[in-house]
């Protein structure tokens, strides 16, 4: 394995690998890799030759409040699970090389599927997100890349970009990996001290509850989600962002169930932001 930090060397090498006839995977990460990114690995290196694994802590997708400068970085940690998972190359460059002086470009995603979820309280983060993929998939110019769904607003603005862009990228979508409680696997759950990670749990209790509605056949979305909403609510730690149900395909917010129903939700335990999901 081998840690490129440059652009250059990065593009030449990925030419090499495309030269050669080998498909060529690609993880993007911010780092701090847990069990998640570990299952986006193992994904690409089932249905790659070569993979390669992104680690840059994204500037531009962080807000002037948000925690870019305490995102936990740890390369070392890093590198060792890359190289006991089979990875060939990490890039990791810095941000300066990312976006030098003068840097002024940038990828605007569709408002339709940004004003709305995450993008309400985060205005400005998938303009960041859209940027760094977009350049990171110029310079590593992968066959494949595969994202969690745990990350789902972004799963799908991303494959609207990629289509709509031409950029010729397969993205792959991998399940959610989850603690034993059910929390979901997140580099943020290290903020949680003892407390609040046990009151973290009331996330996908709060969605299974609702899903339990849905199982036993109620169609009505916003009785669906105030099941939801109070059972979030009485979690004293959990102070909700947002609690949504719409159309997966469309991102339209619904009045009944439809055939591809998402719920997603952002709860603060603490001062740490969590989010979860469920497409049913």
């Amino acid at each position: 394995m081998k840690i490129i930090r440059n652009i250059e060397e990065m593009k030449i090498i990925s030419k090499e690998i495309k030269s050669k006839g080998m498909s060529l995977g690609m993880v993007p990460t911010m780092g701090f890799l847990h069990e998640g990114h570990k299952s986006l690995i193992k994904c690409a290196k089932e249905n790659n030759d070569i993979v390669t694994v992104s680690i840059f802590v994204n500037p531009t997708q962080f807000g002037p409040d948000e925690d870019y400068e305490s995102y936990p970085r740890d390369l070392e940690h890093d590198s060792k699970i890359c190289q006991m998972e089979g990875v060939d190359y990490i890039f990791h460059p810095e941000p300066d090389e990312m976006y030098p002086d003068g840097y002024s470009t940038f990828v605007i995603p569709g408002e339709k599927m940004t004003n709305i979820l995450c993008g309400i309280t985060r205005p400005g983060h998938f303009r960041g997100v859209c940027t760094v993929l977009t350049k990171l998939f110029s310079i590593i110019n992968p066959d494949n890349a595969y994202f969690g769904e745990k990350d789902i607003q972004q799963l799908a603005i991303v494959r609207r970009m990629v289509k709509d862009l031409n950029l010729g990228v397969n993205i792959n979508g991998c399940p959610i990996i989850r603690e034993e409680d059910g929390l979901a696997k997140s580099s943020r759950n290290t903020y949680l001290n003892e407390e609040e990670r046990k009151a973290a749990i009331i996330l996908r209790k709060s969605i299974l509850k609702g899903k339990e509605f849905m199982d036993n056949g109620e169609k009505n979305v916003e009785k669906i989600r105030k099941v939801i909403v109070d059972s979030i609510n009485s979690e004293p730690l959990a102070k909700i962002d947002y609690v949504e149900i719409i159309d997966f395909d469309t991102f339209d917010r619904i009045e009944k169930l439809s055939k591809n129903t998402l719920i997603a939700m952002a709860v603060y335990i603490g001062k740490t932001r969590l989010i979860d999901n469920l497409i049913y």
